[in-house]
This record gives structure tokens, C-alpha cells and sequence, in this order.
């Protein structure tokens, strides 16, 4: 960084500065404040005078302390090594943090936020002479045993390739290449890392139709409220209503290839169990550790507000930079509520006009841009990736008429709401079936029908038909008492109670219950139906439920999310199969 004094300091409120005396600055510059050269950023520029946002303790900054810029915006470093790494809301390596400082951030320190010591094997895959452009693939790497990074043209850059290295041992600092630019006509190296500005959307030849769900292995999410991979989801829920644990259990199961978890301004707890539980647990898909493709941003609520507003796009712009490379990438925000607070508090101590509860004018245009840098596209280099993003929302008190979450259901399309009634009773995952909703059944549909069950479409219609007459019926019982209902509603009841806890509720210390197949939760929901639609003709005939409920089939129907593995769902069909077999019996004894 240039050690260009553009202005000095005239007024100190918190984490934002004003600056007077500005010169040669630009909008959303990376800036050096006073002597400890505090990271921040200019994101207000007047005449002769600017306000920069510091992501740092600004204690001790004084009046007329130089300020000094970079000529470049606040960046990352994309590249080998952001695997399994731990980084702060600026992409600062907390683990190397630690180790040349202590367990608190010295203010003002410098780290590398990859490795430049450490060498990576890389193989080229173009030649001499060749012709690229931005985002075509130089050449990989091997960063984990089951991802290849692919090294990237940054993506404004095209020419001939003068000269490259052959296949060997490089540090991110070692050029690999020599681009001659179409441009300039001049030569330009290229590394195994290139930076790239985190609130500026990473270019891409086009936006494809999401018509591929990501497979996350919860039974609710999947079958009732699918997203499709590129797609934007949000769960609101109050506290303690398990936002960090639906997440949690989506990054371990879903079917993406990398995850970013962002844990912004949640509390120090519940970042560390993040962080201690998540090299624990193992892929189920490579039987290695989770961490091998993830990424952790950890901001917790106690360090700098502004930095918890800058994580939010740090993680997205490294999501952006592994779709580039052909991977679907899952990031879980989680809080977007608090990235919103940290907007409002920003906005106050530059004493802007606030809107509803006092959030800024413009939290909904905020809220958008974040959202809409997910999606399924095709990459510069003609590859399909996607970045899927799934947002938790902290509603004060649960309620989920506050700004937050009423703006943020304008921009996605899947909307996974939890429900303190049934955290309380120790249903999980809490979301509502009621409240709940997915815009992608439509796009993902044929893909049900192809690999699942055909008719998927019309079974999971009949399902949701059931909850939601339940509901009505619920209200008669609560007036009158069960014993008030005829059996052919009774039974309606009863099937919603055996879907809610057979299929709804899922176990995750269990290990053959945390994750089911779609295959499993397609057959499983059939089972189900095949109960309901026998059942209800069995009481048209006069059978009574008492014996519906005394078949012996029916606690199989009942455990079956225990006892028939993903991989072998044979004891499905016998299931389905002696269920129709008792069925039969029953009509044939009372005919």
C-alpha cells in the first residue's frame, strides 16, 4: 500500500471518520487512518472533504491524524490456500492472526490473507501462444484431496500468453505467466492469485434456469420446500428457534461443493461451537473432514460493527470466485439481521435520514444486491456454476413484520420459516409448514419426477392438502373435543400426526435419520399416502380407526425413518407392500 497522505482526520464518531482536506481520493477507496495505519474505507466523498468506515477500534485517533490511500478498493486475495481457513469480516487469516500477535487483534496489523510461503503444485493447461480471456482456466492445483483449484485469467484481462511456467512447485507470489494484453500491447504477469473488489459482481456470460434443486437431506426442505441450486432462501426465526442448526446441518448434507459460512454478528458462543464443531465433522460424501471445503468468515458481535457489514460481501465474492471455476457453492449467512443492524448504526453516526425502525432509506436496495449476486450461470470460461445463498434472519421477538425480514421476502424465492411452538416441543427442524413457501416447485419439478417419483408433484399437493384441512379441523377440536369429529376427520388428524412425526421431524444425532435420500423421502412420503387413501376407504366401509391403528405394519410406518438405510430401500417396498397386504385383511374381515 502507497504511502500517499490524502487527507488528515477532523472528526472521530466511532467507526466513521471524517476527513478533511481530501485529495485524489476515490468512492470506496482502501484507506490507512492515523498512526496505526487502521484499516478503512471511503464510502462518502464531498468537495474537499470525505467519510471513511474504519474496521477497527478507532480509540486514540485524533484530529489531524494523517489518512492515507491506496488508489485501489477494499479487496480479497482469490487464490490456493482459502480452504479450511478461518478469516475475520476482511478476509484477515485469524489463525495466522494469532500466532504472531495473541487471542485479541492488535489494531493496525497486517496479514497476508494467503500464505505466501507455502508452494502448491501447479500444472498448466494452456501453451505458449495461446489466446485467453478473463475467467478461462491457466492451470490447477490440488488444494484438497477431493477439490482442484482451477487458476484463473483475472476476469478483465485477455491477450496472448507470452510465456508459462511448466508444471511444478509455486507460491502464490511466483508468476506463473506473462499475459501480453490485448489493450495495451504491454506484458502482464499472472499469479496463482489474483484480488478482486468485494462489492463488485463477479462478470459471467449468463444466467441459466434453476432447475437443479440442492439436495440438502432434510426430509421438509426437500419434498415440501426445495430451493434449486443458484437459488436465495431466508429463514426467520426468533431466538433459539435452531437458524444455526438448520444451517449447520445443510452445509454438512447438501450436495454442493463448497460451503461459506459467514457468521456475522452472531454471539461469541455460538461462532466458537461453529468453529470447533466444523473440523470435526466429517463429509459424508468423501468420508474426510467437512473443513476441506469450507470456508469460515467469523465476525462475532463483539468486534468492529463496520467489519460485520463488509463480511457479508467478502463471503459472497469468494462464493462467486469457486462458481467461476464450475463449482456450486452454498453460503450461509447467518445474520443477515445483523449485518442490517450494523447498517442502521453506520447510517445514524453519519446522521442520515432514517426510514422503518430506524433502519437507512436504502436497506432494501442493500438487501437486493446482496441476494442477487446468487444464481446458476454460465462462467467466462463456458463451465456452469452456481451460488446458492441461504440467509437466517433474527426477527426481534419473532416477529416477522419487521423491516428485515418483510425486505428480504421481496428478493428471494424460498422462505423457510421456524416456529417457536415447535422448537418448544423439540420438532426439528422448526420450520412451518404453514408459513413456509417455494417458488422453485415449478422450475425443479421435472427433476423430481425424473429421478425420484414420477408422480411427486401430485403426492406432495395431497400432503399439503392434508396439513392445511388439519388445521381447520384443529380449531373444531379445540371448541369441541376430538370425540366431536367424525372418523373420516378423525383420520385426517391421525395421518397428519404420523407425517409430522415420520417424516417432518428428523433426527440429527441419528445416524441413519439426519440424512435421507430423495429416493428414501419419496417412497417414505408414498407409504404415507398409500395409509392415508386405504384408510379413508376402509372407514367409508365401516372399519373403525381402533383397528386401522392395531396393525402391526403401523409402527414399522411409524419408525421407519430409524430402520431402513439410504443405502438399501428394499425394506421400503416390503414395508409398502405388507401395508397393502394388511390393509386387504382388514377390508376382507369386516365384508
Amino acid at each position: 500500500m502507497s504511502e500517499r497522505i490524502i487527507g488528515k482526520v477532523k472528526r472521530v464518531n466511532g467507526p466513521v471518520i471524517e476527513v478533511m482536506g481530501i485529495t485524489n481520493a476515490e468512492m470506496f477507496e482502501l484507506v490507512r487512518v492515523g498512526n496505526e495505519n487502521l484499516i478503512g474505507e471511503l464510502i462518502k466523498l464531498q468537495t474537499d472533504s470525505a467519510i471513511v468506515q474504519v474496521y477497527e477500534d478507532t480509540t486514540g485517533v485524533a484530529p489531524y491524524d494523517p489518512v492515507y490511500g491506496s488508489s485501489m478498493q477494499l479487496s480479497v486475495e482469490l487464490g490456493p490456500g482459502m480452504i479450511s481457513t478461518i478469516y475475520d469480516g476482511i478476509q484477515r487469516p485469524l489463525k495466522t492472526i494469532r500466532d504472531i500477535s495473541d487471542i485479541y487483534i492488535k489494531r493496525g496489523i497486517t496479514v497476508p490473507s494467503l500464505d505466501r510461503n507455502k508452494k502448491w503444485h501447479f500444472t498448466p493447461l494452456v501453451k505458449q501462444g495461446s489466446k485467453v480471456s478473463g475467467g478461462m482456466i491457466l492451470g490447477t492445483v490440488q488444494e484438497t484431496q477431493n477439490l482442484v483449484h482451477k487458476i484463473l485469467v483475472p476476469p478483465k484481462d485477455s491477450g496472448v500468453i507470452a510465456s508459462i511456467v511448466p508444471e511444478g512447485e509455486y507460491t502464490v507470489d511466483d508468476a506463473i505467466a506473462v499475459l501480453k494484453e490485448n489493450k495495451t500491447q504491454g506484458s502482464k504477469n499472472l499469479f496463482l492469485m489474483h484480488k478482486w473488489p468485494i462489492r463488485l459482481q463477479r462478470p459471467t456470460n449468463k444466467r441459466l434456469a434453476m432447475n437443479i434443486p440442492l439436495i440438502t437431506g432434510q426430509r421438509i426442505i426437500d419434498t415440501l420446500f426445495p430451493v434449486a441450486k443458484g437459488g436465495t432462501v431466508s429463514i426467520p426465526g426468533g431466538f433459539g428457534t435452531g437458524k444455526t442448526m438448520a444451517q449447520q446441518a445443510i452445509a454438512k448434507w447438501c450436495d454442493a461443493d463448497v460451503i461459506v459460512y459467514i457468521g456475522c454478528g452472531e454471539r461469541g458462543n455460538e461462532i466458537t461451537d461453529v468453529l470447533t464443531e466444523f473440523p470435526k465433522l466429517v463429509d459424508p460424501r468423501t468420508g474426510r473432514s467437512l473443513m476441506e471445503r469450507t470456508i469460515l468468515i467469523a465476525n462475532t458481535s463483539n468486534m468492529p460493527v463496520s467489519a460485520r457489514e463488509a463480511s457479508i460481501y467478502t463471503g459472497i465474492t469468494m462464493a462467486e470466485y469457486f462458481r467461476d471455476q464450475g463449482y456450486h457453492v452454498a453460503v450461509m449467512a447467518d445474520s443477515t439481521s445483523r449485518w442490517a443492524e450494523a447498517l442502521r448504526e453506520l447510517s445514524g453516526r453519519m446522521e442520515e435520514m432514517p426510514a422503518e425502525e430506524g433502519f437507512p432509506a436504502y436497506l432494501p436496495t442493500k438487501i437486493a444486491e446482496f441476494y442477487e449476486r446468487a444464481g446458476y450461470m454460465e462462467t467466462l470460461s463456458g463451465q456452469n456454476g452456481s451460488v446458492s445463498v441461504i440467509g437466517a434472519v433474527s426477527p426481534p421477538g419473532g416477529d416477522f413484520s419487521e423491516p428485515v425480514t418483510q425486505h428480504t421476502k421481496r428478493f428471494i424465492r424460498c422462505f423457510w420459516a421456524l416456529d417457536r411452538d415447535l422448537a418448544n416441543a423439540r420438532h426439528y427442524p422448526a420450520i412451518s409448514w404453514l408459513d413456509s413457501y417455494s417458488e422453485y416447485l415449478n422450475d425443479i419439478g421435472s427433476w423430481w419426477q425424473q429421478s425420484a417419483n414420477p408422480d411427486w408433484f401430485n403426492e406432495r399437493a395431497e400432503i399439503m392438502e392434508l396439513l392445511h384441512r388439519e388445521v381447520r379441523l384443529q380449531q373444531v377440536v379445540k371448541l369441541v373435543g376430538p370425540d366431536a369429529l367424525p372418523d373420516t376427520q378423525r383420520f385426517i388428524l391421525e395421518v397428519c400426526t404420523l407425517f409430522k412425526n415420520a417424516f417432518l421431524q428428523q433426527n440429527a444425532y441419528d445416524k441413519v435419520d439426519t440424512f435421507s435420500t430423495i429416493q428414501k423421502q419419496a417412497k417414505m412420503l408414498h407409504i404415507i399416502l398409500v395409509y392415508w387413501r386405504r384408510g379413508s376407504e376402509a372407514i367409508k366401509k365401516g372399519i373403525t380407526m381402533v383397528n386401522l391403528r392395531k396393525m402391526k405394519i403401523y409402527q414399522d410406518v411409524v419408525r421407519m425413518k430409524f430402520t431402513i438405510p439410504n443405502e438399501d430401500l428394499s425394506g421400503l417396498d416390503k414395508i409398502e407392500a405388507r401395508l397393502e397386504r394388511s390393509m386387504d385383511q382388514l377390508e376382507a374381515l369386516h365384508a
